[in-house]
């Protein structure tokens, strides 16, 4: 797991520079249990479902409660401040339902939900039920995301997931009984996958008729079970130049089965984005709960503890689960809002100055030229494989 970044210690009380949060935030929480780590995994969670008083799954719902009621007396605001709320981990389902219904209650009893928020819990196919999907419908939640990963068994073995194809499927159709909107998410890179069996896990996704996908390249990190497979040579990892194969020809097969990217790794039907994650994309407002969760709260980052225990520890004694926070300055904030801002569909404005450089982006092919010409940076599929090098050159 990558160490938590350095900052200045946060207060105790978990008090804020500028907590006023009337135009309304977003809600991240971050259920750190998994029944099995997979090995390209490096995200904060655990296997260990018994780690103490407020850190198990039986009484974590109760630590979580303890950060909201926390978070309700630093931020200042009024009405039904949460447009949307994001259940991610981890496995959040190794909850029951009951329980992120729970603390999905919490929230809206603490900030209130607006209508037509967008409430969402990532899950593995293995880990619901049809009953299980239309109880956390009923609690309030209004879309679910499942790691599908792949299509193709042998890739999923690699890939350390325990779900089948077959899964996947019966869980898609009984959250579409549940009423649920559903994103699958698709890894591409996986050691020993073939572009052959790429396309099959693109078509399958294709034909569950989702209302979203996420694609992401397998990045395997230093620590991580593959991480220590590679530096030995045990498996090879995808050159760049088969990772770039494999993006462009799920862009393909995605945009003419009617799906629209909005972001370097996100395509949805029309009206089907993930509000969520827009406003992590357009550095809006957010509370993360949970160990190891991030916030950004107009203009400070704060992030917490990562350790469930240490987590449970904090919140039962009152004070903050904040680790460290940094506010950014006006700077700062401009470059993150190049780097995020660029991975969109929308694209970000030409910055001032930066003509000379947009139209060698433009020769290139890396952005739209008639967008550029209009005021706006819009990434082409070339540029959008290019995307970390244009922000470079950006911030030159």
């Amino acid at each position: 797991m990558p160490e938590l970044p350095d900052g200045e210690q946060a207060p105790p009380d978990g008090s804020l520079p500028d907590p006023g949060v009337h135009g309304g935030f977003a809600a991240y929480v971050h259920i750190p249990f998994c029944a099995v780590r997979c090995g390209y995994c490096d995200f904060n969670t655990y296997t260990n479902l018994r780690m103490g008083t407020g850190a198990s799954v039986d009484d974590f719902p109760g630590s979580l409660a303890g950060e909201i009621a926390l978070s309700r007396r630093v931020l200042r605001g009024e009405g039904r401040l949460l447009d949307t709320a994001f259940f991610g981990g981890g496995t959040p389902t190794m909850l029951d339902p009951g329980q992120l219904g729970g603390v999905l209650a919490a929230l809206d009893s603490a900030f209130g939900l607006r209508a037509g928020a967008e409430v969402t819990t990532e899950a593995n196919p293995e880990s619901v039920s049809r009953d299980s999907l239309l109880r956390l419908a009923d609690a309030g939640f209004t879309r679910v995301s499942f790691g599908m990963q792949s299509a193709v068994g042998s890739v999923l073995a690699a890939l350390d997931r325990r779900h089948t194809p077959g899964q996947v499927e019966r869980a898609v159709a009984w959250a579409r009984q549940a009423g649920l909107d559903v994103s699958v998410d698709l890894i591409y890179g996986a050691p020993g996958e073939t572009m052959g069996q790429w396309r099959r896990s693109v078509d399958a996704a294709l034909a569950l008729e989702p209302d979203h996908v996420s694609a992401y390249a397998l990045t395997v990190e230093p620590g991580t079970r593959m991480g220590a497979q590679a530096a030995r040579g045990r498996i090879r990892l995808p050159d760049p130049d088969e990772l770039a194969d494999k993006y462009e020809a799920a862009d393909e097969a995605l945009t003419a089965s009617g799906y629209r990217w909005y972001e370097i790794s996100n395509w949805a039907r029309p009206g089907r984005e993930c509000r969520h994650n827009a406003v992590y994309w357009r550095s809006g407002n957010w509370w993360g709960y949970g160990p190891g969760a991030h916030s950004h709260i107009n203009g400070t980052r704060f992030w917490n503890v990562k350790h469930p225990l240490a987590y449970a520890r904090r919140i039962g004694a009152g004070e903050s689960p904040a680790a460290a926070r940094e506010t950014l300055t006006a700077a700062e904030r401009r470059r993150e809002d190049v780097m995020l801002g660029i991975r969109l569909r929308e694209g970000i404005e030409v910055p001032q100055g930066a003509g000379p450089l947009v139209a060698r982006f433009a020769d290139d092919g890396l952005v739209d030229p008639d967008r550029a010409a209009g005021g706006r940076l819009v990434l082409t599929r070339k540029g959008r494989l290019l995307a970390d090098s244009v922000t470079r050159d950006l911030w030159a």
